[in-house]
C-alpha cells in the first residue's frame, strides 16, 4: 500500500495550531486520507527526514511562514531533492510556500509581490488549460480560494503551464510534466482558519493600510479547496477513508453547472 508524503516546511501560529491543528493536520483532514496512510517529513527541522520513495504514492508540500527567497539550508536541500526525484513522476502538489519552492526548483523566480500581501478569500479563474485538466476541471471556471502570502512566483519555469489566476496573482496554479502542481492559494484552509490568520496578522495588516473588518468580510466558506485535495489524492490512487460530504456534494453540483 502506497502512502502520502507530506513535506512539512514550517508551523502555523501557535493559537491556530491549538484550534485547528498544524499544516499537516489541515491537509490530512482536507484529503480525507487516514493518518495511517501518511508519512510526515519535517524538513524545516531536519532536511534528512525525507524518506525513501519506495512506498510513496503522492507528495504534498506544505506552506510556511518562512520566505522562499531566504534560501535557508533546509529549503535549498529540498529544492535539490525535488529536482532529483522529478524523473520518478510521483504526483506532487505544492501549497503556497511549496508552490514557490517548486517554481524555484525548476527554473522559476520568487519574490515579494509588488502589491504586498494577498489575504482573505479571493475569486480565482481557471485558464483554458485548467478547464481541460482532469484535476482542476472538477472546479467551476471561477471559484473561491483562501489566500495569505507576501511572496509570489514572479516568473514561471519555462516548461510550466498556468492553470489558474486572478487579477492580483497571475500564477495561482501551475503544472509541470502533467504530475507536478503548485497552488498559491490554500486548499487546506477553511473560513475559520483564514479568519484566524487575519486576526493573527491584524497589526501588520493595519500598518499596511488594510481594514480588518473589510478583510473578514471577504471570507467565504467553501469546499473548492477540499474537493481539489481529495481529487489529487484519488487521482494518485491513494485510499480515501473520510470523504467529506461537502466535497461530494460540491463535485455533483459542479458537474451540473457545466
Amino acid at each position: 500500500m502506497t502512502k502520502l508524503l507530506i513535506i512539512k516546511c514550517g508551523e502555523t501560529f501557535s493559537s491556530i495550531k491549538e484550534q485547528f491543528g498544524d499544516f499537516e493536520d489541515m491537509i490530512i483532514k482536507g484529503t480525507g486520507i487516514s493518518h495511517d496512510d501518511v508519512v510526515i517529513a519535517p524538513v524545516y527541522k531536519d532536511a534528512t527526514s525525507l524518506p525513501s520513495l519506495n512506498k510513496i504514492g503522492a507528495i504534498i508540500i506544505t506552506g510556511s511562514h518562512a520566505m522562499a527567497t531566504d534560501y535557508e539550508e533546509w529549503s535549498v536541500q529540498l529544492i535539490r531533492w525535488l529536482q532529483d526525484i522529478r524523473e520518478h513522476k510521483i504526483p506532487t502538489l505544492g501549497i503556497c510556500y511549496g508552490h514557490q519552492i517548486l517554481a524555484e526548483a525548476f527554473g522559476g523566480q520568487v519574490s515579494h509581490h509588488p502589491k504586498g500581501i494577498e489575504i482573505g478569500t479571493t475569486s480565482i479563474q481557471l485558464t483554458d488549460a485548467g478547464k481541460e485538466h482532469p484535476l482542476f476541471s472538477i472546479l467551476p471556471h471561477t471559484f473561491f480560494g483562501h489566500v495569505t502570502h507576501y511572496q509570489s512566483v514572479i516568473t514561471l519555469p519555462k516548461q510550466a503551464t498556468i492553470l489558474a489566476q486572478n487579477d492580483f496573482e497571475q500564477h495561482q496554479a501551475f503544472m509541470i510534466d502533467q504530475h507536478i502542481f503548485g497552488v498559491q492559494f490554500h486548499p487546506e484552509f477553511t473560513a475559520p482558519i483564514i479568519h484566524a490568520y487575519i486576526d493573527e496578522q491584524a497589526e501588520r495588516l493595519q500598518e499596511d493600510g488594510f481594514t480588518i473588518t473589510a478583510l473578514h468580510e471577504t471570507v467565504i466558506e467553501q469546499d473548492y479547496g477540499r474537493a481539489l485535495l481529495e481529487m489529487f489524492v484519488r487521482s494518485a490512487g491513494l485510499p480515501i477513508t473520510n470523504t467529506s460530504v461537502g466535497c461530494t456534494l460540491f463535485q455533483a453540483e459542479t458537474k451540473n453547472m457545466r
